[in-house]
């Protein structure tokens, strides 16, 4: 239900897009994203904005051709994408939110009343 509780923790009026995630979030989301592959080329990218841009995409539906110039390549998110659907990463973030953790986080009980 809509109380004016849940509507000061569900506004995201103050990001720049909608679908960005806040640091609240991204403090849950973190840990859950692999580190870089050892010996390569250092990571040059902010994971946040990799998350925000797949999450811009993700939430519009928009064309990749048509990401914001402010997010990453779309190229870049694209390949984020691709590898974490290989390894499983998104399906792990998936669970989080959905799981118990997700629902304390969300100010819900663990378990939904049956």
């Amino acid at each position: 239900m809509w109380t004016e509780e849940n509507r000061a923790h569900y506004n995201r009026d103050h990001l720049r897009y909608p679908s960005d995630v806040t640091d609240e979030e991204w403090g849950l989301i973190e840990p859950l994203i692999p580190p870089a592959k050892r010996g390569g080329g250092q990571c040059r990218v902010n994971m946040g904005e990799i998350v925000n841009g797949l999450m811009y995409v993700l939430s519009t539906g928009c064309q990749w051709r048509a990401v914001p110039k402010d997010l990453p390549p779309r190229r870049t998110l694209f390949d984020y994408l691709s590898l974490w659907n290989r390894d499983k990463t998104l399906e792990r973030l998936h669970h989080a939110f959905m799981s118990d953790a997700g629902r304390r986080w969300a100010g819900r009980p663990a378990r939904p009343p049956v």
